[in-house]
């Protein structure tokens, strides 16, 4: 899925990332290390040490998710015709060829 198509992170998968960071929170409060926390593998130390600095300032509201990056801006037939014109190519478009 394209991102002017709203792709990214879907639903599911920002609502696994906020568990992680709220999850990585109870740990902070816990006073358990950011090399500790990192061992997951699936988290790495920079983000940690990120989450770690917004949590100070903020505590674990400042973890939970802010939804999609950005919204839709294109409506359905506005993306529809942009497939159609992306399928032609872009020598279609005035775009040399090689």
């Amino acid at each position: 899925m394209r991102h002017a198509q709203g792709g990214g992170l879907s639903a599911e998968r920002r609502a696994f990332r906020e568990r992680l960071r709220l999850q990585a929170a109870e740990r902070f409060a816990r006073d358990e290390s950011s090399t500790a926390i990192a061992r997951d593998p699936r988290i790495s130390l920079r983000s940690v040490q990120r989450w770690k600095r917004d949590w100070r300032a903020g505590g674990a509201g400042a973890l939970r998710s802010h939804g999609p990056v950005s919204l839709l801006r294109l409506g359905e037939r506005q993306l529809a015709a942009l497939e159609q014109e992306l399928r032609k190519g872009p020598v279609r478009h005035g775009w040399p060829g090689r």
